[in-house]
């Protein structure tokens, strides 16, 4: 909104003109959403206390967690209405990059909304049943997968994958050669849609899984989305992206800001969830930030990246699924004492604040390591 009023009247308001460089309005989203978070964090709190929205702690998990019982949850609505409302007043809201990460995040937090909500309103402990809230998501996946297929089709978006460190090869997912001009033309899309389902399913769900111990999930979102904010930057910049030889998408420049909001409003949060933690983000939190995050990573053709930029959640998954593999194919023994991986941690003895220190340590290394691929290829 405040960019159209640059589009309007720039060239009357000469000061305006500052608004036209992304980075400007980057800093600015940024400042928004912490600022909201700050400022709306204790009223929220208050009011998720009065109407009793508590966490709920399953006796299945670690016994010293069950003193959380009660605290605020859902915490993940401010977060979205701090990275929503910076977007929509600094970023140029004619670009349809803009608009598909606000609709992905918007579609996974609803998601996680009803899953909360009948957990915790609806005093149903499991809230939805896993397979529903699966499909969910495979829906949403599919719609955003859908819509970049008719992008690439208008040339405002390629399917082509690019390897971090390589540069010349960037293999497509359409099968061009065989299927050009057939009836069967359309499945040549078909393995770019499920990569895409299972980036979007995939980081939704390990973001989830993070988010065990206070201050955990959000500090390892706050890395992540610091680095898509400069791997945005690069990927929608004609000079920087030349210079480290990476695709020129310029259409997706404009999700710095968004890039940038969801890094204040994660910030915002944070001084509210750090330990010991006055609110929970909820499912509505978690699933929509590891939806945003992902959507964002495979329109700026970073796809590959993700493992890197978002290493925390990828190792926690790994020891969700390692887990209950062992535990099916070897009739009930264990690789860790629990899953995930942070509890193991935690039974073995260490404390709450060491664990999200470290954890937020290598999620540093990891994102650090995945913008040093820029410059290696």
């Amino acid at each position: 909104m405040i960019y159209f009023l640059y589009v309007q009247f720039h060239t009357h308001v000469h000061r305006l003109n500052l608004l036209r460089y992304i980075t400007v309005r980057t800093a600015f989203a940024s400042l928004t959403a912490l600022a909201l978070a700050l400022l709306l964090g204790p009223r929220t709190i208050a009011w998720l206390r009065r109407f009793q929205i508590g966490q709920f702690i399953r006796d299945e998990g670690p016994q010293s967690h069950q003193a959380k019982a009660g605290t605020p949850t859902m915490g993940g609505v401010l977060i979205n209405i701090c990275i929503f409302v910076p977007t929509l007043l600094w970023a140029d809201l004619s670009n349809i990059f803009v608009w598909l990460a606000l609709l992905v995040t918007l579609a996974f937090g609803a998601i996680g909304f009803w899953d909360d909500y009948q957990k915790i309103l609806k005093r149903r402990n499991l809230g939805i049943t896993g397979r529903t809230k699966m499909l969910l998501q495979i829906l949403v996946g599919f719609c955003f997968g859908i819509a970049l297929m008719l992008l690439s089709a208008t040339g405002r978006y390629s399917t082509d994958l690019t390897f971090p460190f390589v540069k010349k090869i960037h293999p497509s997912f359409l099968i061009r050669s065989l299927l050009h001009n057939s009836w069967t033309y359309p499945l040549a899309f078909l393995p770019f849609l499920v990569f895409v389902i299972f980036l979007l399913v995939g980081s939704s769900n390990a973001v989830n899984l993070t988010d065990g111990l206070d201050g955990l999930a959000i500090g390892c979102v706050i890395i992540s989305a610091s680095a898509l904010t400069a791997l945005t930057y690069v990927v929608g910049n004609a000079a920087w992206a030349g210079y480290l030889d990476v695709e020129h998408l310029p259409g997706v420049a404009e999700l710095t800001p968004f890039c940038g909001a969801t890094v204040g409003a994660s910030l915002g949060f944070l001084w509210y969830n750090a330990y010991p933690a006055e609110i929970f983000m909820g499912d509505v939190g978690s699933l929509s930030l590891g939806g945003s995050i992902a959507c964002v990573a495979v329109m700026i053709k970073q796809e590959l990246l993700l493992p890197f930029i978002g290493g925390i959640f990828v190792l926690e998954a790994l020891s969700v699924m390692l887990q209950v593999a062992w535990f099916k194919s070897s009739g009930g023994k264990r690789i860790f004492r629990m899953a995930p991986l942070h509890h193991h941690f935690e039974l073995e003895g260490w404390k709450e604040s060491k664990i999200i220190a470290r954890f937020w340590i290598l999620a540093l290394v990891f994102s650090l390591f995945a913008l040093a691929s820029l410059k290696l290829r």
